[in-house]
């Protein structure tokens, strides 16, 4: 688990062996398990998550009860919520293990005193945060645009793992559409001639 971290270090920085090394040992990795809420709509987030291992799923509910997915997480993202503008900074989201999980977790509390010993890290979580809000950015627009199949096509193409991770009703709410409506879109792309 600890190369993926590795990676990303020899990706967003140019610390040394040694630097990374000091570095991996004073990061917490826990296990989570299916199940296990991260944080909850309504709650003052104190942690931050990367995922090593496993899938989050980040929802709301509306005044109706209405709940709404408006995101998964995977391996190699990211979990955090930005709410310092908000004066209450609580969550608009829950965020829940939809598998067993393995996560570098970080406490907002510390999270300045480990940037203030290691200044590539802080570079390295702004870069990181800056090419996932890119994609975000991209993804919102598209979503905007296109239709419900376009938007399935675009999952199949960008994130294919999703499809058979997620259970189907959480997929179809990610997508803005009825489970029945993901079935028959599904189908019709599944008879469609190649």
């Amino acid at each position: 688990m600890k190369d993926i971290l590795y990676k990303y270090m020899s990706r967003w920085t140019s610390l040394t062996e040694e630097e990374q090394q000091v570095i991996m040992e004073q990061l917490h990795i826990e296990q989570f398990k299916k199940g296990t809420v991260l944080f909850r709509q309504g709650e003052v987030p104190t942690r931050c998550y990367f995922i090593l291992k496993g899938c989050v799923r980040q929802y709301s509910i509306d005044e109706e009860g209405r709940e709404t997915t408006s995101n998964f997480y995977t391996e190699e993202q990211a979990i955090a919520v930005f709410n310092h503008h908000k004066p209450e900074r609580l969550s608009d989201y829950t965020f829940i293990c939809i598998e067993d999980a393995v996560m570098v977790v970080g406490d907002l509390e510390t999270e300045q005193d480990m940037y203030n010993k290691h200044p590539q890290l802080e570079t390295m979580t702004r870069m990181m945060i800056e090419e996932n809000l890119g994609q975000v950015q991209e993804e919102f627009a598209a979503f905007i645009a296109s239709s419900p199949e376009e938007r399935f096509k675009t999952l199949q193409h960008r994130r294919p793992l999703l499809i058979d991770r997620v259970p189907q009703h959480q997929l179809a709410s990610y997508l803005g559409i009825t489970p029945e409506s993901l079935s028959r879109i599904k189908k019709r792309i599944h008879q469609a001639p190649r």
